[in-house]
C-alpha cells in the first residue's frame, strides 16, 4: 500500500511543499529562506533550502544557475558538518550532470553521494542517489549493467511504500524493455506506474508514465489517435508544474507519433520545437534525439541526400562524444533505413 507522494529534496522550511509545487512557487519559497537562512548564518538551512532552489533551476532548465545552485548549496552544508544535506547538494549536481550529458561526472557525483547518504544515515538520499546512478546507465543504453539496479530499487521502494521511487523504478524498467522490444511488458510497467502515480498523487511521475504509454501505443498498436491523446493529458500537468524539460520531451515523443503516422510536416513541426526548447535549456541528449527526429522527417520530405548524410554523419559522432549508446544505434538504423553513410560526403 502506497501512501501520498512526497518530495524530500524538499527540506527544512520548506518541507510543506508538495511534489506537485509548480517549480516557479518552489524556486521563489526556496530563495526566500535561503536569503534569510544567509542574513542569519544558519548554514544548515542555507543548505537545505540552497538544494530546493538547486532543483528549481535544473527543471525549468536554468542550467547556470541550477549549477551555482548545488554547489553553494555543497559548500553551506560543509560548513555546517551536515553529511546528509551534503550528500542531497552533490545527488542534485550529479542529476544536473546527467541532465547536461557529463555522464562520466554524473556517476562520480552521485557515486559519493551514494557514500555520503550512508556515511550520513539518510537512507533515501542514498536511494535516490543510486537511482540516479541506474539512470545514467539506462540512458546511455547500458542496460545489462542497470537492470538488476532498476529491480533491487524497486523491491526496496515497495517494501517502504515509496510511491514516487516506485514509479520511478517502474518507468525506468519499462524504459528498458520498450527499447529492446518487448512492447508488452513494457506497457504493462507503465501502466502500473501511471496508476501507482494517480493514488499517489505524483503528477511529475503520473506525466512521464503517459509519455510512456503514448509511446508504446503509437509503436506497437500504431494508434495515433489515442497515443496524442496521452499526450495532451500529460502536457497539461506538464504546464501546470512547469515540467519545461518533461515538456520539451513530450513535444519530442508527439514529434515521433506522427512521424511513425506518416505525418512528417507535422512531425517536422513538433521536432523543431522541441529542438528549440532542448537547445535554450542545454541539454544534448533531447537536442540529439530531436535533431534526429528533424533529419528523417526532412528526409521524407525531399531533403537533399547529401544533406541528410551530413547531418546523420555529424549526429552520429556528437552521441560517440556523449556517450549515447541506443541513441548511436537510432542513427545507424537512419543511416541505413536511407541508404546513406559518412562515406558520402566524404
Amino acid at each position: 500500500m502506497y501512501g501520498k507522494a512526497f518530495a524530500p529534496e524538499y527540506q527544512g522550511a520548506l518541507t510543506t511543499l508538495s511534489v506537485n509545487s509548480s517549480l516557479t512557487d518552489v524556486l521563489a519559497a526556496g530563495t526566500r529562506e535561503l536569503k534569510a537562512a544567509e542574513r542569519a548564518g544558519r548554514h544548515g538551512e542555507a543548505a537545505r533550502s540552497g538544494l530546493a532552489v538547486a532543483e528549481a533551476h535544473r527543471r525549468l532548465g536554468q542550467i547556470g544557475d541550477a549549477d551555482r545552485a548545488w554547489k553553494a548549496s555543497y559548500r553551506a552544508a560543509r560548513a555546517a558538518g551536515d553529511t546528509a544535506a551534503m550528500a542531497w547538494a552533490l545527488w542534485s549536481g550529479g542529476t544536473l550532470a546527467r541532465q547536461r550529458g557529463s555522464f562520466p561526472l554524473a556517476r562520480r557525483l552521485l557515486g559519493l553521494a551514494a557514500e555520503l547518504g550512508e556515511l550520513g544515515g539518510d537512507v533515501v538520499v542514498r536511494g535516490y542517489s543510486l537511482a540516479g546512478l541506474a539512470e545514467t546507465g539506462r540512458i546511455q543504453g547500458d542496460y545489462e549493467a542497470v537492470a538488476r539496479l532498476h529491480e533491487q530499487l524497486l523491491t526496496e521502494a515497495r517494501r517502504r511504500g515509496e510511491a514516487r521511487h516506485t514509479v520511478w523504478a517502474l518507468e525506468g524498467i519499462a524504459q528498458i524493455h520498450r527499447n529492446t522490444g518487448r512492447y508488452d511488458t513494457a506497457y504493462a510497467l507503465f501502466e502500473e506506474a501511471a496508476e501507482i502515480a494517480a493514488r499517489a498523487e505524483d503528477r511529475r511521475g503520473h506525466a512521464w508514465a503517459l509519455r510512456g504509454l503514448a509511446d508504446v501505443v503509437s509503436v506497437r498498436d500504431g494508434d495515433t489517435a489515442r497515443a496524442l491523446a496521452l499526450l495532451s493529458e500529460a502536457e497539461t500537468t506538464c504546464r501546470a508544474m512547469k515540467l519545461s524539460s518533461a515538456l520539451a520531451y513530450n513535444h519530442k515523443m508527439r514529434g515521433n507519433v506522427l512521424y511513425r503516422a506518416g505525418r512528417y510536416a507535422d512531425a517536422r513541426d513538433l521536432y523543431e520545437q522541441a529542438l528549440a526548447e532542448f537547445r535554450a535549456m542545454r541539454e544534448p541528449r533531447g537536442e540529439a534525439l530531436s535533431r534526429l527526429g528533424l533529419a528523417k522527417s526532412l528526409a521524407h520530405l525531399g531533403r537533399d541526400r547529401a544533406e541528410t548524410a551530413a547531418e546523420l554523419d555529424a549526429l552520429a559522432h556528437e552521441l560517440d562524444r556523449i556517450g549515447l549508446r541506443y541513441a548511436r544505434e537510432m542513427v545507424a538504423r537512419a543511416q541505413e533505413e536511407f541508404g546513406v553513410t559518412a562515406e558520402v560526403v566524404r
